[in-house]
């Protein structure tokens, strides 16, 4: 089993920038991949941006190009996403995943594994 959690979310003015984490733990030499996803009322899951353990390649939507940068810590098995210039329509839960796979993956379905989701509000 592989357990995530997410921190770092929180309420932001428009133009604000945070960081999330998503600690990993657990059997965690079967995480290849994490992915940064966000739901917000009334919508679908949809993608933001992943990341490969084994070379730190990423992979961004393109709402969260040039502004939202994904990293990873192998030493502490942490995953970032660092939101710059958010604005109101980024308010949304915000969660990771990974997946036994290091290829790319947009769709929820391709993890196996979920954190609990933290929520981020953007203020206009």
């Amino acid at each position: 089993q592989v357990q995530l959690v997410e921190s770092g979310g929180g309420l932001v003015q428009a133009g604000g920038s945070l960081r999330l984490s998503c600690a990993v733990s657990g059997r965690t030499f079967s995480s290849y991949a994490t992915g940064w996803f966000r739901q917000a009322p009334g919508k679908e899951r949809e993608f933001v941006a992943f990341i490969r353990w084994s070379d730190a390649s990423t992979y961004y939507a393109d709402s969260a190009k040039g502004r939202f940068t994904i990293s990873r810590d192998n030493a502490k098995n942490t995953v970032y996403l660092q939101m710059n210039s958010l604005n109101p329509e980024d308010t949304a839960v915000y969660y990771c995943a990974t997946r036994s796979n290091g290829l790319l993956a947009r769709t929820p379905n391709d993890y196996s594994y979920w954190g609990q989701g933290t929520q981020v509000t953007v203020s206009s």
